[in-house]
């Protein structure tokens, strides 16, 4: 079988179980000219066990109009404001404190999120999500 060639590369952040055809899916996946709807029912299948959660996607577009993606983890702040109980950051991090993570739940964020850093080392993984979180007005404690 020829290899297909790539003609294009999608990436936006979509609640888990949620897609729709609307924007930002429509807007993001129309001009390249795949079928919407079969993006949409493959994506929900795939995430509803993690509904409500922000699930980064990734959509190889090929030049046959097909497609593949891959599911990433979701965006540290997403999950440091699950952890923290948060609905949003500090407006003003580095002068406002809006809530504290423990260092437990430093690991279990960087644990969960060490397929998609740039380090295999769960150290500096840790590293990177305390900075996330002093970033968003979070005490690590």
């Amino acid at each position: 079988m020829a290899k297909k060639k790539l003609a294009a590369i999608v990436k936006i952040q979509i609640p888990a179980g949620k897609a729709t055809p609307a924007p930002p899916v429509g807007t993001a996946l129309g001009p390249h000219g795949i079928q919407i709807m079969d993006f949409v029912k493959q994506y929900n299948a795939a995430t509803e066990s993690q509904a409500g959660t922000i699930i980064p996607v990734e959509i190889s577009i090929f030049e046959d109009r097909t497609f593949t993606f891959i599911l990433k983890t979701p965006p540290t702040p997403v999950l440091l404001r699950q952890k923290a109980g948060l609905e949003k950051a500090s407006s003003t991090p580095g002068k406002t404190i809006v809530g504290s993570v423990t260092e437990a739940d430093i690991e279990a964020v960087a644990k969960i999120k060490m397929p998609d850093l740039n380090t295999p080392d769960l150290a500096a993984a840790m590293q990177q999500v305390r900075g996330t979180a002093r970033s968003m007005g979070l005490k690590v404690v």
